[in-house]
């Protein structure tokens, strides 16, 4: 396998992340590449923190140097790859594969990326409540209404509720408050974070929340899962659901991590 195929087992560079359960099972169709290092490790140089396989630096998809500023994140990406066993495998590899996309791409890209992420909060999930029945009804005020009041205080504006589907347009005050808040999100990699976790969660509240340390990765993960939760709590949970659920998990993790240490 040459070099630019392997590279391409983690996207092509600057695309947009693919969907997590799609990403596995594409891997799993496909053969793997042989891991072709010993030992992966992080070295410093130049102020970057640099992967290292066999000691010489990794590249992403775009052939840029998988190399951050932060030295959890680079030793968390060498644990992934160490962790590589006769093959490795993309799909296994969530960090890595983010990580590509902030350096191939969110570089690139931060006006369109910051947009998305307010572009969620006009349609933000924790501001759809649930008519009926009163139980969820209640669950959601509980678990909800404390952050997104939290998460007002934080950007002095107001999000507007609404039940069901209809939908309903947040003030320009408020998306400009959350616009400015976006725009403190250091790039490339905190912000790749964010984005990640505002697709995965549905919510810009929740990911802000995160960001400002408001909540920890678990309380978001369960307050996005809320509806979910309760459903599963009435009618159980299906096998391959909890697989692909357990997938995103990972995701997630990653996007954490970089959204709050990159």
């Amino acid at each position: 396998m040459s070099t630019d195929d392997f590279l391409a087992r983690f996207g092509a560079a600057g695309q947009r992340q693919p969907d997590p359960v799609a990403a596995a099972q594409s891997a799993m169709r496909n053969a793997l590449p042989k891991r072709f290092y010993e030992a992966a490790g992080v070295v410093e140089r130049e102020g970057l923190f640099h992967v290292a396989l066999d000691g010489r630096t990794a590249r992403t998809p775009a052939r840029n140097p998988l190399a951050v500023t932060s030295q959890p994140v680079a030793e968390a990406l060498a644990v992934e790859w160490q962790a590589q066993a006769e093959r490795i495998d993309p799909a296994r590899m969530p960090l890595t594969r983010l990580v590509n996309s902030a350096l191939d791409g969110v570089s690139d890209q931060q006006d369109a990326v910051r947009a998305e992420i307010v572009r969620y909060a006009g349609s933000d999930a924790l501001c759809y409540r649930a008519a009926e029945p009163e139980a969820l009804v209640d669950l959601q005020n509980e678990t909800w209404e404390p952050i997104r009041r939290a998460v007002e205080a934080k950007i002095g504006a107001r999000f507007l509720l609404a039940e069901g589907i209809v939908f309903a347009q947040q003030p320009a005050e408020t998306l400009a408050a959350v616009t400015r808040h976006v725009g403190d999100i250091p790039a490339p990699l905190a912000l790749a974070g964010a984005h990640n976790v505002v697709t995965l969660t549905g919510s810009t509240i929740l990911t802000l929340a995160l960001g400002f340390g408001l909540l920890d990765a678990d309380a978001v993960w369960a307050a996005a899962h809320l509806d979910e939760d309760y459903q599963i709590g009435i009618w159980g949970q299906d096998e391959e659901a909890a697989e692909r659920r357990a997938i995103r998990r990972t995701e997630f993790d990653a996007a954490v991590l970089l959204l709050t240490r990159g």
